[in-house]
């Protein structure tokens, strides 16, 4: 949702000629977890969906956070996997 938002800003500004925020900015946004509302900033608001340089980090960005993404979930799930498990402890002895 913020980076919709931050899209839908730097939009305005562009339209009105006032300060923009920087692609540095709307990129790093994207990368952490935001590029689905970038995305559909892009579509729906027409804003940085044609500027090839742009569009060229910004899926780089997306792929890269997919990848780290599945990296989390895959080491979640190795550290899990190495847990004991609750019937391999040992009963006390009588």
């Amino acid at each position: 949702m913020a980076c919709f938002i931050a899209y839908a800003l730097d939009k305005a500004a562009a339209v009105e000629r006032r300060q923009r925020i920087s692609e540095r900015s709307l990129l790093l946004l994207g990368l952490f977890c935001g590029w689905p509302g970038a995305l559909l900033a892009q579509q729906m608001l027409r804003h940085k969906s044609a500027k090839t340089s742009f569009q060229l980090k910004f899926w780089l960005s997306v792929v890269l956070n997919v990848l780290l993404v599945l990296t989390a979930i895959s080491q979640m799930d190795t550290s899990q996997a190495n847990l004991p498990s609750s019937s391999a402890t040992t009963a006390p002895a009588a």
